[in-house]
């Protein structure tokens, strides 16, 4: 039989511009398939898990080919839809694909080869010339032969040992080794089962008697474990090690000795990481009010004939309802449906509520599961027996292995969170998410009370079709809205601290009648910096151009760009004065100063810093929906999608931070987010109450939040952004040049902004700094294209990437980082 020499061309978890060809050894042959992971040596030592996108029989022209080292999967893990839907993502937002590939696998998929020392052999054994910590190391490898930079890390209790490696090698004590790792590690648990000399009648009543004269604790074990694996009714299962214990009062050490005595095997079980639920309702069972169903026949009438659709409906109106029941129907005709989320915050109520009616059809993937969870929902979409149907999870959900998507779902679709600003890919999760439902033929539903102007500029353009609903469950009314002036306020002596008189008092009343406040500041920390009264000294991060925010919680002053901290001085080290002072305000220091007012109320803060653990945030919503807090203070995590029945009042510490935001979205997002946090009030039977402090009453935004009128601010700013030539009438990309050196990065940002203006003229903005000129000791300078709707975005994007390449060719330039931001909105 001729033997065929194959290749394949496979894509790398690297920023790397194009496809690289290996051959296959022969003996591999049948093993080989697109969408199969193999292992690959890149470079003279690096050794990588690759993914097969093509299989050749034509070897390359030009070059000589190394051989892959092994096939890792039995079967594809990527299918041929996903590959289309990584070009796509590729080409719309300007990152190559194997940032695509790097973004889109869960990092416990990704093989990487780790550096692993070992004893040298020729060693000399002169222990005299190591240190302390050399001599650890040298000990250690004599117990363990081979060990891993990580655990040479955590032996010496250092976070850089490059220096102590180096000196290690230098002495002839270690050598170095690439070792492949497989990170997917699956989740086992130890079962017991019985020998199977005792699976007779008689031999398990002998073994009774027996154990009835010596050992009554042995023999409660053993009964336990007949009752728990139905022994006796022919059906018998394994029960874990756990469960045994758990059931009888006996110790460890006694189902040890059964185990000793062969009367027990004790054996690890593969089991899942993701929780066993079971549907407790039918999704039909569900009464819509009348405005429901007239919306959800709406719905489904614009599916006739329109793949993307905009659901326009306040908050409190039901929107979880229409989508339970969509997606019910969806279930019925055997398809799968992905339900986005800007927030892992907002994932548990959902969670909770799809489960209850559709159980363990449910899978959930966000970031707060670890990789190896993740691994296995991948794994179960995957399968043959795939047992998840609904997919519930954050924007990197649009990179699972859908086989049969019928619809998506894209909850609170003008939310911030959907896009991504680093690393590489830069995509937007809801426009991919649109692109994903139209490449499976699926429907695709945006949900929100507060649509993004692009989203309704299309429905305006019958682009999207467009299903309204305009009232509340239960016909209760929209919050009342009132303003507090807070200049007029301070003036009038009406401020205690952060907290207007109106807003004190309107807190005191709501927490009498046992109903719940949510405060809303979308600052976190305690003080937004320390001031010197005398010299106006500000501490600054050592590598960013910002100043440091006070935490008490931690007593630092710390960067939210970069992490670093520092000690709060009792000094001004400019000019040498103890009179610092505490200036701004975030989360923190409204949780600290709340109950000065409240001593007795119990208080929580939901923000990044407050909700860092995966469970942190459930616990937090579930102790508010219980009741066990009284005042909830947050960032604009409270302002997303929670549904609280018991929340009498909102409050807006200050709106004026939204307003003045330096962007062209500003109006809108401060619109979006005060009607948002506003809808978190009166919930159930009863109007809720929302007071928002600012110094801007009369500001247009602040007057269509109060009025519920968002076709007034989408007249507005529509407007504006054609005038000024803002989507959704133009296109943007942000091209951000980075590098340490000041002067050399302006020139090169100068030299790139000359080539783009040459051919798009006064569409090209910049170089400009942005607000923050310097993170991690790199200096940015953005430049901003702007381009019709009309114009072909292949071409503008080639010449940007052309330009690029031009930056790269100048030998002086080629350390300057180039990122793109395809729509940076």
């Amino acid at each position: 039989m001729e033997r065929i020499t194959l290749f394949v061309e496979v894509l790398l978890p690297l920023a790397l511009p194009e496809l690289y060809t290996y051959r296959v050894p022969f003996e591999m042959n049948e093993k080989i398939a697109p969408g199969k992971r193999v292992v690959v040596q890149f470079g003279k030592k690096k050794i990588y898990s690759a993914l097969i996108k093509n299989v050749v029989n034509k070897a390359p022209s030009t070059f000589s080919v190394k051989y892959i080292l092994d096939v890792i999967d039995d079967h594809p893990i990527v299918f041929p839809i996903q590959f289309i839907f990584w070009e796509w993502m590729s080409k719309y937002y300007m990152a190559t694909q194997g940032e695509i590939m790097n973004a889109a696998l869960p990092s416990a998929m990704k093989l990487a080869s780790e550096t692993r020392i070992v004893m040298n052999p020729d060693f000399d054994g002169d222990l005299a010339k190591l240190n302390d910590r050399e001599f650890l190391i040298f000990e250690a490898l004599e117990r363990n032969e081979v060990l891993t930079i990580t655990e040479v890390s955590a032996i010496v209790e250092l976070k850089q040992v490059v220096n102590l490696m180096k000196n290690l090698f230098e002495k002839g004590v270690i050598l170095e080794e690439e070792e492949m790792r497989q990170k997917f590690v699956p989740k086992t648990k130890k079962f017991i089962t019985i020998d199977a000399s005792f699976h007779s009648e008689d031999k398990m009543n002998s073994l009774m008697n027996s154990l009835e004269k010596k050992s009554h604790k042995q023999l409660e074990i053993l009964m336990n474990y007949i009752k728990l694996s139905n022994f006796y009714n022919g059906k018998k299962i394994d029960v874990s090690r756990d469960l045994l214990l758990k059931h009888s009062s006996a110790s460890p050490a006694i189902l040890s000795a059964l185990i000793n005595k062969n009367v027990f095997v004790s054996f690890d079980k593969i089991i899942s990481r993701i929780e066993d639920t079971s549907a407790k309702e039918s999704a039909g069972d569900i009464i819509l009010s009348s405005a429901q169903e007239i919306a959800l026949n709406n719905i489904n009438k614009n599916f006739e004939n329109s793949s993307v659709q905009l659901l326009h409906g306040v908050t409190g109106s039901g929107k979880t309802e229409l989508y339970i029941r969509l997606i019910d129907k969806v279930l019925q005709e055997k398809k799968q449906v992905l339900f986005l989320l800007p927030e892992i915050a907002l994932t548990g109520q959902i969670i909770n509520r799809l489960r209850k009616y559709f159980g363990n059809q449910v899978g959930i993937y966000h970031s707060k599961y670890s990789q190896n969870e993740r691994v296995e929902v991948w794994n179960n979409l995957i399968s043959q027996q795939s047992s998840f149907n609904i997919i519930i999870g954050a924007r990197s959900s649009v990179f699972l292995p859908f086989n049969n998507l019928g619809l998506v779902i894209v909850d609170e679709e003008h939310d911030s969170s959907y896009k991504q600003f680093d690393p590489s890919p830069r995509y937007n999760g809801k426009d991919s998410a649109i692109y994903l439902a139209i490449l499976h033929g699926a429907k695709c539903l945006l949900g929100s009370a507060t649509p993004s102007i692009e989203t309704y500029h299309k429905t305006i353009q019958k682009k999207y079709s467009l299903t309204v609903l305009n009232q509340r469950f239960g016909n209760i009314e929209m919050p009342q809205i009132d303003v507090v002036d807070i200049a007029l306020a301070q003036k009038n002596k009406m401020m205690k601290s952060h907290f207007s008189s109106k807003l004190l008092d309107e807190i005191k009343s709501t927490l009498e009648k046992k109903e719940q406040v949510i405060l809303f500041r979308n600052r976190r920390g305690f003080s937004l910096r320390i001031v010197c009264d005398k010299c106006q000294w500000t501490p600054e991060c050592k590598s960013c151009d910002v100043s440091l925010t006070y935490h008490k919680q931690i007593q630092k002053l710390k960067c939210h760009y970069c992490g670093y901290s520092l000690s709060i001085p009792d000094h001004c080290p400019a000019c040498g004065s103890k009179k610092l002072r505490m200036s701004g305000f975030g989360t923190e220091k409204i949780e600290s100063e709340l109950p000065i007012f409240f001593p007795e109320v119990v208080i929580k803060r939901m923000d990044l810093d407050s909700t860092r653990g995966k469970n942190s945030y459930m616990q937090i919503i579930n102790d508010f929906e219980d009741g066990k807090i009284d005042v909830l203070v947050g960032t604009q995590m409270v302002t997303k999608g929670l549904d609280f029945e018991r929340v009498g009042l909102v409050g807006v510490l200050n709106a004026d931070s939204l307003i003045n935001y330096p962007d062209f979205r500003a109006s809108e997002r401060a619109f979006q987010m005060l009607t948002q946090v506003s809808g978190r009030a009166g919930r159930k039977n009863k109007q809720g109450k929302v007071i928002i402090q600012t110094s801007k009453p009369e500001n247009s935004v602040i007057q269509d939040v109060i009025a519920y009128d968002y076709n007034s601010m989408y007249s507005g700013q529509i407007a504006e952004r054609e005038m000024f030539r803002y989507p959704p009438f133009y296109r943007m990309i942000r091209i951000s040049l980075k590098h340490r050196n000041y002067q050399l990065l302006n020139d090169a940002a100068k030299y790139m902004a000359e080539i783009l203006t040459e051919r798009f003229g006064n569409r090209v903005l910049g170089p400009e700094y942005p607000v923050v000129a310097r993170i991690k000791n790199m200096f940015i300078k953005n430049i901003i294209v702007k381009f019709e709707i009309a114009a072909s975005q292949r071409f503008v994007k080639d010449f940007i990437l052309n330009s690029a390449e031009k930056l790269d060719q100048q030998k002086e330039f080629r350390s300057v980082i180039v990122a793109f931001d395809v729509d940076p909105y």
